[in-house]
C-alpha cells in the first residue's frame, strides 16, 4: 500500500463526512444559527467573547491536537497499519467528531458552562459530582504522561530541551508586548513567529544535555527534568492566561500547520510504500512491554485521540463554547477541528509504516514514540531539500510544544475542575453564571487556585516517581475514552429528554463504554499480578488508579441509567 494513497481517501472520506454526516449531526441537535450564543448574551469581554470562527478554530484545534493524534496510532501500529487507520477513520466520523459537536452545542444551550454542570442537569448533584471528580482523575493522568513524554524527549533530543525553554521566554515577550505594551497581533506575529522558528536553530546550536553537563545517567537526568516540569506546570496554571497560555496557543499553532505542511506534502512527494503488516492479528506482542496485548479491546484505547478524546468534551465546553459566534460554526469548529486531527493521525500512522514490523518493534523499544515518528516526517521531508537532522530537531519540537501546551491546558482544567468540584449546587439555568452564593471559608481555602494547582501537580508527580510510569499511556487512554463514552451518555440522555433520536450518540456510547471498559479491567488485572509478583512499587500505583477509575465508572453508568428509566417515564420538552 502506498503512504499517499492511504492519505488521500482517508482526506476524501473525511471531506465527505463533513459535509454529510456532519449536517445530519447538526440537524438532529437542532442547531440553530438564529439563537444567540453565550458569547453575545452574556458577553464580558473577557470569557464571553464572539469570536470569528477561523480564528476560534485555531484556538481549539491548538488545545486538542496535543501529541496524542501522533503518539496513540505511533503505539498501535503493532496490531497493523490496516487495523488503525480503519479505526482513526471510522472512529473520527462516527464518534470522535460527534462527540466534540454534541459536547460543544450542550454547553453552548447551558450558559457556556462545563460539561459536569451539565451532567448535574442531567443526572443531578452526585452524579456531576462524581463525573467532576472523574474528568480531574483523567486530566491527572493527561499531565502525567504527558509529562513523562516530554522529560524522555528531553533526555533522548537535548536540543529540544534548549528550544522548549527558549520558547517558553519568546511565548511570555510576545504576551507581555500584545497585551501591555500596545503592539499589534500583526506586528508581534512578524516578529515572533520567526523567533519561534528560530528556536530550534538555537537548539541545535546549544543542546542541553543533563547526561553531559551534570555527569549524571539518563535516568537521573529524566527525574530532573520531571521535577522541573512540574514546577512549570503549576507556575502555568496559576499565571495569568494572556501571558503564558494564549500566547504559547497562538504561537504554537504555526508550528503544528508548519509540521502538519510538511508531512502531508512530503508523503505525497516521497510517495513511501508501507511495508508494516497490515493486521497482525487479534494478538501482538508489545514491543515495549513484551506483552501480548489483544487487538480488542487495547487498539482501541491505545490510538487514543487520534480517533475520540473525552479530553475533548472539557476543552470545548466551558472554554470554547463561550466564544462561538454563532451555531452554524460549531460543524467546523467541533467536527472538522477533530477530523483534521484524524488526518494527523493517519500522518502518525504512514511515519512509521514505512518499517517493516521488525524494524519497528525495535526502534520503538530503543527510540520511543517522538523520536520514532519525528525521524519518519524527516525522511519525507528530505525529498523537498531539509537535512535530516534539521528535520528531526523541528518536529521534535514541534511535538514537543504540543506536549506543554497540552501541560499548561490539562493543568489549568485540572484546576477549573477541582475548583467546581467545590461549587455549590446548580442556580436555575436562567440566571446568570455570577448568582450561585458566596462559598465558605473552608471551600474558598480548598478551592484556592494555588491549592487547586498544587493539588493536581503533587498527583501528577506522585504517578510518575511512584512506580509504573512506563504503564501510564494504556490507563491514561483507557480513562480518556471512557469520559468520552460518559460524556456521550450525558448527550444521550439530553436527546431522550428532548425527543430527538438517540442512535448519533447512544451507539457510540456503548461501544466506547464496552470497549474502553474491558481495557480498564484488562489493566486492571495485569497490574493487580504485577503488584503481586514485583510488589507494589512496580504495580500497585497503576492498580489503585484503574481499580478507582472502574468504580466510578461502573457508578455513573448506574447514575445514567437510573436518569433514563426516570426520562423516559417523564420525557421533558426544553431548548
Amino acid at each position: 500500500m502506498n503512504g499517499a494513497v492511504l492519505l488521500a481517501l482517508s482526506c476524501v472520506l473525511f471531506y465527505l463526512a463533513y459535509q454529510v454526516y456532519g449536517r445530519l449531526v447538526e440537524r438532529v441537535f437542532g442547531v440553530d444559527p438564529a439563537r444567540p450564543t453565550p458569547a453575545h448574551t452574556l458577553r464580558d469581554g473577557v470569557d464571553y467573547v464572539p469570536t470569528h470562527p477561523a480564528i476560534l478554530f485555531g484556538h481549539h484545534f491548538a488545545s486538542i491536537a496535543g501529541a496524542g493524534p501522533i503518539v496513540g496510532p505511533v503505539l498501535a501500529a503493532q496490531f497493523g497499519w490496516a487495523a488503525v487507520a480503519l479505526w482513526i477513520v471510522l472512529g473520527c466520523i462516527l464518534i470522535g467528531s460527534v462527540h466534540d459537536l454534541a459536547a460543544m452545542f450542550l454547553s453552548i444551550r447551558h450558559q457556556g458552562r462545563s460539561i459536569g454542570t451539565v451532567i448535574e442537569s442531567l443526572m443531578g448533584y452526585w452524579g456531576r459530582m462524581l463525573f467532576l471528580f472523574f474528568c480531574w482523575f483523567t486530566l491527572v493522568l493527561v499531565v502525567a504522561e504527558f509529562l513523562r513524554i516530554v522529560a524522555e524527549t528531553f533526555v533522548e533530543i537535548p536540543a529540544v530541551a534548549t528550544a522548549s525553554l527558549l520558547f517558553i521566554g519568546v511565548a511570555v515577550a510576545f504576551g507581555r508586548l500584545v497585551y501591555k505594551g500596545g503592539l499589534s497581533i500583526l506586528a508581534g506575529s512578524f516578529i515572533f513567529v520567526p523567533l519561534t522558528f528560530a528556536c530550534v536553530y538555537a537548539g541545535t546550536l546549544l543542546p542541553l544535555d543533563l547526561v553531559t553537563l551534570l555527569g549524571c545517567d539518563v535516568a537521573t537526568a529524566r527525574q530532573i527534568w520531571t521535577v522541573v516540569l512540574l514546577a512549570y506546570c503549576f507556575a502555568a496554571s496559576v499565571l495569568p492566561v494572556w501571558l503564558l497560555l494564549q500566547p504559547r496557543d497562538y504561537l504554537n499553532s504555526y508550528l503544528l500547520y508548519a509540521m502538519m505542511a510538511l508531512g502531508f506534502i512530503g508523503i505525497f512527494v516521497a510517495r513511501p510504500v508501507l511495508n508494516l503488516d497490515a493486521f497482525s492479528g487479534w494478538h501482538a506482542v508489545s514491543p515495549l512491554s513484551g506483552r501480548s496485548d489483544p487487538l480488542i479491546p487495547l487498539l482501541f484505547v491505545t490510538v487514543a485521540c487520534g480517533a475520540c478524546s473525552g479530553f475533548h468534551a472539557l476543552v470545548a465546553s466551558g472554554t470554547t463554547a463561550k466564544q462561538v459566534d454563532s451555531e452554524r460554526h460549531l460543524r467546523p469548529v467541533a467536527y472538522g477541528g477533530m477530523l483534521i486531527e484524524g488526518a494527523l493521525a493517519i500522518i502518525a500512522l504512514i511515519a512509521v509504516g514505512v518499517m517493516s514490523q521488525a524494524e519497528y518493534a525495535a526502534a520503538l523499544k530503543t527510540q520511543g514514540a517522538v523520536k520514532l515518528f519525528a525521524g519518519g516526517i524527516a525522511g519525507f521531508t528530505d525529498k523537498l531539500g531539509l537535512p535530516h537532522s534539521a528535520g528531526i530537531v523541528f518536529i521534535s519540537l514541534a511535538l514537543a510544544a504540543f506536549l506543554m501546551t497540552t501541560l499548561d491546558t490539562a493543568t489549568r482544567l485540572a484546576r477549573f475542575t477541582w475548583q467546581e468540584l467545590f461549587l455549590p449546587r446548580e442556580q436555575p439555568e436562567d440566571a446568570p453564571p455570577a448568582a450561585a452564593p458566596a462559598p465558605s471559608a473552608f471551600r474558598a481555602a480548598i478551592s484556592n487556585r494555588y491549592v487547586a494547582t498544587l493539588v493536581a501537580v503533587a498527583a501528577a508527580g506522585w504517578l510518575l516517581l511512584g512506580g509504573g510510569a512506563k504503564s501510564l499511556w494504556p490507563v491514561f487512554a483507557s480513562s480518556n475514552q471512557l469520559l468520552a463514552a460518559l460524556t456521550l451518555l450525558g448527550c444521550s440522555l439530553w436527546l431522550l429528554r428532548h425527543k430527538r433520536p438517540l442512535a448519533l450518540t447512544l451507539l457510540p456510547m456503548l461501544f466506547m463504554m464496552a470497549t474502553s471498559g474491558a481495557a480498564i479491567a484488562t489493566l486492571f488485572l495485569r497490574n493487580l499480578r504485577v503488584w503481586q509478583s514485583d510488589g507494589f512499587r512496580a504495580g500497585g500505583v497503576m492498580t489503585l488508579t484503574t481499580g478507582i477509575l472502574i468504580i466510578m465508572s461502573v457508578a455513573l453508568v448506574a447514575m445514567g441509567a437510573v436518569s433514563i428509566r426516570q426520562t423516559v417515564k417523564q420525557p421533558v420538552k426544553g431548548h
